[in-house]
């Protein structure tokens, strides 16, 4: 695909997502922002043991996005991918809620393998990235465990991928918390990202299950908060829905409205930007943003194919790069 010469000059990019929404801004930059320029951070809350392996969901997403092996109908895991080994614990009697693939098994079975012998996971994940064509850096938010649990009224607390893929997101939410996330630590490789970065941007990822799970890492809020450039966010959900997974059906059973200023409340006091939909015009228009220090734009937001990623990777990287000079917006913190 050609792509027009961008109108801002370059910049680093630091993105933060989780999940396949996520994991579709992350192509669409790097269709656009030279891989040497754009650093992807990623929610590691949903990572879990299974069968013994260390399984890393969203990272693998984007990692498998990024490379561009990832299946185009799911939006993770590996695209015709086979599942012999799940068939063969079926005939000893299992029941595998969690979809393994028998070539996605590779990437579980050399993380476990590097995670036993002390290596750190930031390394291990650099090396299958790098391995897979990857040019982007691709960070884990920690290099230390957190899980995301999920309070709900049916089942009490659960761990997140029964949660979401066992149960199917369908238990009503009553909280979340992010267990490990006090005791992690930023890594140095995130700290000397966000220190360089240019331009800070939140994918249209799940504000309480992909985001909030980074920024609970401790000093990543404040830091973030500090770096005195744009810092934009995409909303994830759309006239009262999401745009996939129960961003909208968690909002309501926390008891928040359901719609793109309650992802805006959730990032207050860390971004500076957000983008909203078009759809959401006529919401924006009556009280969606009562926030003093907040701009706001508004285009299709949804991708659906790479032309759709990268037009909104490039109206985020134009919108912000007229903004450097206005320190109003950006704060006056220095690096």
């Amino acid at each position: 695909m050609a792509l027009e010469p961008l109108l801002s000059p370059r910049r680093k990019v630091v993105v933060l997502v989780g999940g396949v929404g996520g994991a579709k801004l992350a192509h669409g930059m790097a269709q656009i922002v030279p891989p040497e320029d754009l650093t992807i951070i990623v929610n590691t809350g949903d990572d879990f043991w299974h069968y013994g392996l260390r399984i890393c969901p969203d990272f693998d997403t984007v990692m498998y996005t990024l490379a561009g092996m990832v299946d185009p109908v799911n939006g993770w895991g590996v695209a015709a991918d086979s599942t012999a080994m799940l068939d063969a614990l079926r005939r000893y009697g299992e029941q595998p809620w969690f979809r393994l693939g028998d070539r996605d098994l590779a990437t579980h079975l050399l993380r476990t393998i590097g995670l036993r012998d002390g290596q750190r996971l930031t390394e291990i994940m650099a090396r299958l990235a790098h391995s897979l064509g990857v040019g982007a850096t691709l960070l884990p938010m920690t290099d230390d465990p957190v899980a995301t649990m999920i309070l709900t009224a049916e089942r009490g607390e659960m761990d997140f991928q029964e949660y979401f893929v066992r149960f199917r997101w369908q238990p009503t939410v009553k909280a979340i918390r992010y267990a490990g996330a006090d005791a992690a630590q930023m890594t140095p490789e995130v700290r000397a990202a966000l220190v360089a970065a240019d331009l800070i941007v939140f994918g249209p990822s799940n504000p309480w299950l992909s985001i909030a799970p980074i920024l609970n890492v401790p000093e990543m809020r404040q830091r973030i908060a500090s770096c005195p450039v744009p810092r934009v966010a995409l909303t994830p959900i759309v006239q009262g829905q999401a745009l996939k997974g129960p961003a909208a059906k968690i909002a309501a059973e926390l008891g928040y409205e359901v719609s793109p200023r309650t992802v805006a409340e959730a990032y207050r006091g860390t971004i500076n930007g957000f983008v909203f939909d078009e759809r959401d015009a006529a919401v924006r228009l009556d009280n969606l943003y009562e926030f003093s220090d907040l701009r706001t734009i508004s285009c299709d937001t949804i991708m659906q194919d790479d032309v759709s990623r990268a037009r909104v990777a490039r109206l985020i990287l134009d919108w912000t790069a007229s903004w450097e000079a206005d320190h109003e917006h950006l704060g006056d913190h220095p690096r």
